[in-house]
């Protein structure tokens, strides 16, 4: 598989250089972004210095008190700044121009490739001195970030095996044992953060062709987009695993309206924690590639993910459908092939995410698991994300994994579920049968997944999971019963599955009685 894997990356390094050499006559300057940036960039039609009046850069900051070298800088400058008590990130603010003369960088406007106008500034800009001791890090002057959603193509049940029931699903990861003792979710809420909508027949033929109860999702935050599949895949495979659970569509159109999108992405998070303290959130939404970013640019969402996670809210997000390609430029540049793909989508890159890989499944007819492997369909250039993060160290819970994998960074995914489109879970999409597929339906299945242990952990004197990575981690180490089924064939373009821990399925998938059961013991013990 190495030569699968670097073979036509080796082919094409020479090509890569001679693009990125493109970008500057005289080579790059000293803070020059290079990478998917510039590609984006490069793609992009440049209108001269930028006219916009409202431009902004995110600072990650030390301490969490007021920043008042930060609020005296901006002054002086001509800048506003946005900053609440106890945030350890502030945001300056003000026309294109005075961002430019402030951090001595060129500030553009562009007309990317689909017609869309945004501000950006093709070098990094460096903490002032006045600055370094309230700033630990800057964002990008960027006011435009890449985003999509899954789109990968549905399958129509004329496929042999005809697609997961749901019975068959909850079978497959040994979620039985609790349906039968009453666990399904029951007074837990799974939210599902999206662009696009869902039609209330789909659902209801849905839950009417597998005998499960009709439900209607409850939706905050604006308009949806009209349905593609996204919505209603995500809400159907989570409804399989837990049926009694509370669904709710936080829509996440506005986080992409105009700049600031992170800071829209945490603002976004914020709000469902104080609608919905402890409930599961679910992500199949890619926020742009980490090599887009740099880790201040997350830090509002990190704030927001920490404050829900202590109020028991537990996160997962679907760790992408490139096969560790996350990077490709897609609609919005082109470049020849080449490590600068390689990456991670930006939410998935967090420590405080659980990120949730892909897999293709084998059953008998009973869904009775009988083999998996990583997913991975070359011929459709698809298959599940994983990498090494671009941005983040490596949490301590990891570091138990992969000790030789260089460099010391958060390593992606934690774990995984069926992901295939050729053996995933029946849906119903425009009142068609069809058989869902990408890590996008993995992320909502561990989503139900973790409604029903809830439950359960709540019904036998235990407390809502949390924040989920460390202990899955020291349950992999060594528990009392094994939680994970491991994966050891297939691979993506970053790894091969192998034993242990990889960075194509991660952890492994889980049989989630036994999991749940080594969850209560941990916080039995107070570990």
């Amino acid at each position: 598989m190495g030569v699968r894997r670097f073979g036509v990356l080796a082919l094409v390094a020479a090509s890569v250089l001679v693009f990125a050499s493109d970008l500057s006559s005289t080579g790059p300057r000293a803070g020059t972004i290079t990478g998917p940036y510039a590609y984006l960039l490069a793609s992009s039609t440049d209108l001269g210095p930028s006219r916009d009046g409202d431009a902004q850069l995110t600072l990650a900051l030390h301490r969490r008190d007021r920043p008042a070298a930060v609020f005296d800088w901006a002054d002086r400058h001509d800048l506003s700044v946005a900053w609440q008590p106890g945030h350890n990130w502030a945001v300056v603010k003000g026309p294109a121009q005075h961002l430019a003369h402030a951090f001595d960088v060129e500030v553009h406007d562009y007309r990317g490739r689909r017609g869309q106008v945004f501000y950006a500034s093709p070098q990094q800009p460096r903490v002032p001195d006045a600055l370094r001791s309230d700033v630990d890090g800057l964002g990008r002057i960027l006011g435009y970030i890449p985003h999509h959603t899954s789109h990968l193509p549905m399958v129509p049940l004329d496929v042999p095996d005809k697609g997961l029931s749901p019975a068959a699903l909850r079978h497959t990861y040994n979620v039985d044992p609790l349906t039968a003792e009453g666990y399904t979710g029951k007074g837990i809420t799974i939210v599902f953060f999206a662009f696009d909508g869902f039609e209330q027949a789909d659902l209801d033929l849905f839950a009417d062709t597998f005998g499960l109860p009709r439900f209607t999702p409850e939706v905050i935050g604006g308009e949806l987009d009209a349905p593609r599949g996204e919505t209603t895949m995500d809400l159907q495979v989570a409804h399989a695993v837990a049926p009694d659970a509370r669904k709710v569509v936080v829509s996440a159109r506005p986080t992409v309206a105009g700049d600031g999108t992170f800071v829209k992405v945490g603002e976004m998070f914020a709000d469902a924690d104080r609608r919905y303290p402890g409930a599961v959130w679910s992500l199949s939404i890619g926020w742009g590639c980490d090599k887009l970013i740099t880790a201040a640019d997350l830090a509002p969402v990190r704030s927001a993910l920490a404050a829900a996670q202590a109020n028991g809210t537990t996160a997962f997000n679907a760790s992408g459908d490139l096969a560790g390609l996350e990077c490709k430029g897609g609609d919005e540049w082109s470049a020849p092939p080449g490590e600068d793909d390689i990456g991670l989508d930006s939410v998935a890159s967090l420590p405080e995410i659980t990120d949730v890989g892909g897999t293709t499944l084998s059953t008998d007819a009973d869904g009775r698991w009988l083999a998996e492997q990583a997913w991975f369909d070359v011929p459709l250039s698809v298959g599940t994300g994983g990498g090494v993060s671009a941005l983040f160290d490596r949490p301590e819970w990891q570091r138990g994994v992969l000790p030789d994998e260089s460099p010391d960074r958060r390593l992606t995914p934690d774990v995984a579920a069926v992901a295939d489109p050729f053996t995933g879970v029946r849906i119903v999409f425009q009142q068609t049968p069809l058989v869902g597929g990408g890590t996008s339906q993995s992320a909502p299945i561990w989503a139900g997944f973790a409604a029903v242990m809830n439950q359960y952990l709540l019904a036998n004197g235990g407390q809502a999971i949390g924040e989920l990575n460390p202990k899955l981690y020291r349950i992999a180490a060594g528990a009392a019963l094994p939680a994970f089924r491991d994966v050891t064939l297939g691979g993506n373009v970053v790894a091969d599955a192998a034993p242990g821990y990889d960075l194509a399925t991660g952890l492994g998938t889980p049989d989630i009685a036994n999991l749940v059961r080594n969850l209560l013991a941990l916080q039995e013990s107070g570990a």
